[in-house]
């Protein structure tokens, strides 16, 4: 048996594959503050859970970077380096602002230490660090009281000989986050900052893991930001690898989902109850080595995700100006929207419960008392300022928050030179499909597909993924580019026997500054680049010459994905026929269970309902249900 846990800011999702292939799933109201227990209370409600495989979407090291709650972190460099984290580049995120406000630091200037060591650019070691000094930095770390140390020497991604020197002189006494293992490329800068985020969250993580692992009984595996799964030891020692690891199950699982109802060229639209997730995938998922995270630059492979805050528990307001402004800001999973019954915040979901989308027994499968009337009563609060009614106040929340998650489609695609009107919005998340169809119309798109265990798809998608180590080294100025793949795959035979390997290179324009990740062909791989640059950006220019910066490989080893299958069917309608309020005005339409949809095309308008998701068909929309359970939704030409 092999069980999906996604931890999400207002739910914990479990997806549970059993040995002869049934799929099963429950949510839980998540613990913000305890995150490890929800996650063995529904381990407790699984029998032989621990003979089980858990695969784990953990938020412990982004939450401890969000809040600043990580170790007590030093930074040790080359003599003179000592300020990088603080210069960074010198890039201006607000390009009219001519005072901007100080730069925030994980680690403070007193903690930053440098050693006279030198490695040269082409991996020569003109200087190696004397013991006497590093003796005298293990004690300065000791009497500052340090829990984690991020080593980041000058060039190390060529020559890591002096870093792992200094790494065996500080022993075991600390937490070690060393560069040229957790992110082995060129450029200080985004390389220290990666170490650095890793030694800040790597001990909480790994505490968290190990404590998790013992007390479950079962083994578990962690999701990558890369869409793969690696040991809960690796995650520990590399957690800056696990902070788009709930995102990413998602990714993986839109794409599998797709798949199996026969598309491959898909934008995947995750609308959780904090925050919603895009990507694209035009036949595999795309896939970065340069993200940034709350203006710290992280350099490891992962996912292509864009993150925008606006979820079920995005909280409406009426700004100083009179203005409608709906998230950031969640009500998360406590206190929660207004109908959880702790608090009078006017939700996302509060205007879908006073709108009849949503009803009283409904939300996660019944398992989560609502009130409609206290929704209705927030709602009415903005109504007042605003001067309309409810029902114009709840859909002008609506509408505010489509935007917001339109841009964040625009940025995934129009923004790559990408068209979404040939694309699938492939919506999931506990309010993902009662957006669906107003995204797509507004976008242009004709398709949608809502997978089966659209609520907790992300958590599906961790048993979709297959084990996957990455490994990198420089490539710059180097003429055997053969021989560094050769090295790389040597250590990847080691690190995983039998797995499938890939190869791939961050190739450029020679004089530009960034570059693009290509896959290896062997055979004329400028021209795939080429081809790659003529799709971002909208040109190339085969007469300039092209050089390698980066070599990459990738151990997969396969895991055998769930099959996705349409189950019974089941009652004819979950709530009869319920009024809801769409395009101005109230409207009866059919309230249907999932498993009582019919694989013939139906007109809507239609609510179709789930354990823990719910669907809006619009008016002008035809849906029907495929082969493996998934909603399929077209626009009526």
């Amino acid at each position: 048996m092999r069980i999906g846990v996604d931890t999400g800011g207002t739910f914990t999702d479990f997806v549970i594959l059993r040995e002869d292939g049934s799929l099963e799933s429950f949510k839980l109201r998540s613990n913000p503050a305890g995150p490890h227990e929800v996650i063995l209370a529904g381990l407790e409600r699984i029998a032989g859970a621990a003979e089980a495989e858990v695969i784990h979407g953990s938020t412990v090291a982004t939450n401890a970077f969000l809040e600043r709650k990580g170790a007590r972190t030093a930074f040790v460099t080359t003599a003179g380096f000592e300020d990088l984290l603080e210069i960074g580049r010198q890039n201006r995120a607000q390009l009219y602002n001519l005072t901007p406000g100080p730069k925030p630091l994980l680690i403070p200037r007193r903690l930053c230490f440098g050693v006279h060591e030198r490695m040269l650019p082409d991996g020569t070691a003109e200087r190696a660090p004397r013991r006497e000094e590093l003796l005298e930095l293990k004690r300065r770390l000791e009497r500052a009281g340090v829990e984690s140390v991020a080593i980041c020497c000058l060039h190390a991604y060529r020559n890591p000989a002096n870093e792992q020197q200094i790494a065996r002189a500080l022993g075991r006494r600390f937490f070690l986050s060393v560069s040229s293992e957790v992110s082995p490329e060129f450029r200080e800068y985004e390389r220290a900052s990666t170490t650095a985020l890793n030694a800040y969250v790597g001990p909480l993580m790994h505490r968290y893991l190990e404590a998790l692992e013992r007390r479950a009984g079962a083994r578990l595996w962690i999701m990558q930001s890369n869409g793969g799964l690696l040991t809960a030891a690796e995650a520990g020692r590399q957690a800056v690898r696990t902070i788009l690891s709930g995102p990413a199950g998602g990714v993986r699982g839109a794409a599998g989902a797709a798949r199996e109802s026969g598309f491959t060229r898909i934008i995947g639209f995750d609308m959780g109850g904090t925050s919603t997730d895009v990507s694209l995938c035009d036949g595999a998922p795309r896939e970065t080595v340069e993200a940034t995270l709350g203006g710290f630059p992280i350099r490891v492979p992962m996912l292509e995700i864009h993150t925008v805050g606006a979820g079920g528990g995005s909280i409406a307001r009426v700004d100083a100006g009179g203005l409608l402004r709906v998230g950031p800001e969640s009500a998360g999973a406590d206190p929660g929207p207004a109908c959880y019954g702790k608090a009078m915040l006017p939700t996302v979901t509060d205007a879908h419960v006073a709108l009849g989308r949503i009803s009283a027994t409904q939300l996660a499968g019944g398992t989560v008392a609502i009130d409609p009337e206290r929704s209705r009563q927030a709602v009415s609060a903005i109504a007042r300022a605003l001067g309309v009614s409810m029902e114009d106040a709840a859909a002008g929340i609506l509408r505010v928050a489509n935007a917001t998650m339109t841009r964040a489609i625009r940025v995934v695609s129009v923004e790559r030179g990408v068209d979404p009107r040939g694309f699938a919005l492939v919506a999931f998340g506990g309010c993902g499909g009662l957006h669906a169809c107003e995204l797509a119309a507004e976008l242009g798109m004709e398709t949608v597909i809502v997978p089966e265990f659209a609520g907790a798809l992300s958590a599906l998608g961790m048993l979709m993924a297959d084990r996957v180590r990455d490994y990198s080294a420089s490539a710059l100025q180097c003429e055997d580019i053969e021989a560094v793949f050769r090295q790389l795959e040597q250590r990847a035979r080691q690190d995983s026997p039998g797995a499938r390997l890939e190869r791939s290179a961050d190739m450029r324009y020679r004089g530009q500054s960034y570059e693009l990740t290509v896959p290896w062909r062997g055979r004329a791989p400028e021209s795939v680049f080429h081809a790659a640059h003529e799709q971002r950006y909208g040109y190339s220019n085969r007469a300039r010459s092209v050089e390698i910066v980066q070599a990459r490989v990738r151990a997969v080893t396969p895991v055998t994905p769930p099959a996705l299958r349409a189950a019974a069917g089941g009652r004819r309608s979950m709530d009869g026929r319920r009024s809801v309020f769409v395009n101005g005005r109230w409207q009866e339409m059919p309230a249907l269970a999932r498993e009582a949809v019919s694989p013939r095309w139906t007109d809507g308008p239609a609510l179709i309902l789930d354990a823990g998701s719910t669907t809006l068909v619009g008016p002008g929309w035809r849906f029907r249900r495929d082969r493996a359970g998934a909603v399929v939704i077209n626009w009526k030409r």
